[in-house]
This record gives C-alpha cells, sequence and structure tokens, in this order.
C-alpha cells in the first residue's frame, strides 16, 4: 500500500502542493546563454511522465528556459499525460532574434509574453506566474501590476516572485498580495534565512525554492572528472561551486550526504533537498530531472525528513568547512 504524499498550500493560494515539484530549466536544451548542454526531448517528456507517476503535481518552468522550449516541452508532456499537474511559469527574461536575452517588466512586454506561455504550454490559465527576475528595477512596479490585472482577467490563478529581496517583496505587496517567493536556498547558498524567508513567514508569502542540490552538484553523482568535461555550453562550467577551491569541499560535503542518506537508503541529493525542507518558511521545493531514471532516485525527497541530529551534523560540517 503506498501512501499519498503531504500537500501543503502555497501562501494565500488554494494551491495544494507536492513538497517537492518538477523543475524544467534543464529539460530546455543547449544553445542558449544559461543551457545545460543538449537535451533529449524525448528523456524530457518521459522524466516529466515519471515525476508525475511518482505523484510530484507541480511543474515550474520559464519562458527563458530553452528560449521558449522547456514550456513547448512541458505542454506537450501534460497533454500527453493522464494526471493533470499545477503548471508555473516565469516572465521579464525576453530574447531577440538572435537569441540574445534581454529584460523587460513593461506592461505590453509582460502581456505578450503571458500569451507565448500559455500558447506553447497549452493552457488556458496559468495555476502561477511569477516575475523571474526584479529588473529592470524601475519597472517592477508596472510589470507586477499587469500580473495583477491579468489575474483578474483570468489568465493566470495566483502571482508571485523570484530573486525578490524584502524592499522589493514590500513594494510589490503594496500594489496587489504576493501569492509565493521563488529564491535559491540551499545548504550552500542559505544567504536567504536572513531576512528573506523570515518575512515571507511572517507575511503569509508560500516559499518554492530552487536549486536545493546547487544543480546537480549535491545529487552524489557529480565529481571532479564530470565538472571537468562538461560541454561547452553547460553554465555550471563558470559558476563558483563547480570551481576550485570550493569544488574539493563540496564533494567531501556530498560524502557525508551520501552517510546520512546511506542509512534510510536514498541518495545524497534526497538528503539535500530535505535539508532545504527542514526550514519552516519552505512550502515547497524544485527539484530537476533530465531522465526517468534521474527523476525516480529523488522521488524519496516527497516523503524524507531529515532528523534533528542529521541537520547539526551537516551544519557542523558547514561550521567547519567556511568558504575560502
Amino acid at each position: 500500500m503506498t501512501t499519498s504524499p503531504t500537500l501543503k498550500t502555497l501562501g494565500n493560494s488554494d494551491l495544494q502542493l507536492t513538497s517537492i515539484g518538477f523543475g524544467a530549466w534543464a529539460i530546455g536544451g543547449g544553445n542558449w546563454d544559461f543551457a545545460w548542454g543538449a537535451q533529449d526531448d524525448d528523456a524530457s517528456i518521459r522524466a516529466i511522465h515519471q515525476a508525475l507517476d511518482e505523484g510530484i503535481n507541480w511543474i515550474d518552468t520559464a519562458a527563458v528556459y530553452g528560449l521558449g522550449h522547456s514550456e513547448e516541452i512541458v505542454g506537450k508532456a501534460v497533454k500527453g499525460s493522464s494526471h493533470k499537474p499545477l503548471i508555473f511559469t516565469k516572465c521579464s527574461m525576453r530574447w531577440d532574434g538572435e537569441r540574445k536575452i534581454y529584460r523587460s517588466l513593461k506592461a505590453a512586454s509582460v502581456a505578450e509574453e503571458l500569451e507565448g506561455s500559455l500558447r506553447r504550454l497549452n493552457v488556458e490559465t496559468i495555476d502561477l506566474y511569477q516575475i523571474h527576475w526584479p529588473n529592470p528595477d524601475e519597472e517592477i512596479e508596472e510589470g507586477w501590476a499587469e500580473l495583477a490585472r491579468q489575474q483578474k482577467a483570468g489568465k493566470i490563478r495566483w502571482i508571485g516572485v523570484s530573486n525578490f529581496n524584502v524592499a522589493q517583496m514590500k513594494g510589490a505587496q503594496a500594489i496587489a498580495p504576493i501569492t509565493s517567493l521563488q529564491p535559491p536556498y540551499s545548504m550552500l547558498r542559505p544567504a536567504v534565512e536572513q531576512e528573506i524567508l523570515p518575512y515571507c513567514l511572517e507575511n503569509g508569502i508560500g516559499v518554492i525554492n530552487y536549486s536545493p542540490m546547487v544543480s546537480g552538484l549535491l545529487t552524489g553523482r557529480m565529481s571532479a572528472e564530470r565538472v571537468a568535461a562538461m560541454p561547452a555550453d553547460d553554465w555550471r562550467r563558470k559558476a563558483v561551486e563547480f570551481n576550485e577551491p570550493r569544488l574539493s569541499r563540496n564533494l567531501r560535503l556530498v560524502e557525508l550526504l551520501r552517510e546520512i542518506g546511506a542509512g534510510h537508503g536514498v541518495e545524497p541529493g534526497v538528503v539535500a533537498v530535505a535539508w532545504t525542507l527542514h526550514n519552516p518558511a519552505i512550502t515547497a521545493a524544485i527539484v530537476g530531472g533530465r531522465s526517468p531514471e534521474q527523476v525516480k532516485g529523488l522521488a524519496p525527497a516527497l516523503s524524507f525528513r531529515l532528523k534533528d541530529e542529521e541537520f547539526t551534523r551537516i551544519g557542523e560540517f558547514l561550521a567547519a568547512n567556511p568558504v575560502a
């Protein structure tokens, strides 16, 4: 007998989320500024189907992932599934005819982006529509007001923000309520614990954190050799956590996660996700997957939780091995 995953309400919405959702950044494919290298679309669709079969009930994507391609793949995968997940996407990062990315939160631009996302996802309403990045800063209020207008028009059910700080959230809140924030949060990127997560907790803003496994680094499948062999268009080659002096420290951390996970029969990545879910401000975490096998290995994060002493062990490692 299988037990149903626990659901949590996202902020002020009626959205009931499983504790992890499928993140669709990496399935955008190659040949764009923040690519993860080439990706097989059939594998992406099978990965999404695997996630839905495991009980995951929401997918997070963005227009810019693969310059529209990720949304198209999500649309195809959901159309071909008996499961009907909640679908979240984002606006503000656009691209021109030469695949160069630019940013806009002008009302007309946001409205145009929304229509493009609805078309690619093949839906009439988006469950959660988010401002991807708070820039241009001077256009945030105009963009947020447009999201609120589109929500009233019925094209969006709930509206959220991503990568915002407290001051930016306060500015948006003065115009329309924020359902959720999407920040980067992991044991290697804990900065939001200081002000941002407490603010969300105090103000009833849901939080879905991205990169809980630091873009694959904490999955247990990464090594110095694998990092060195990454394709030229994999953005992680230039990321600070994937390079020395941090890489060696991070791979030692993975061995601790492996040891903790082994006691429960779960992968290091599941432990990394559970570390973020330990924070009471976190509603749910975004977990990416590029193949059904990856998704299957991470699905235990739906229910696995760290014991307090295990959480403490990780904290002791991080304190004893600070970033130089």
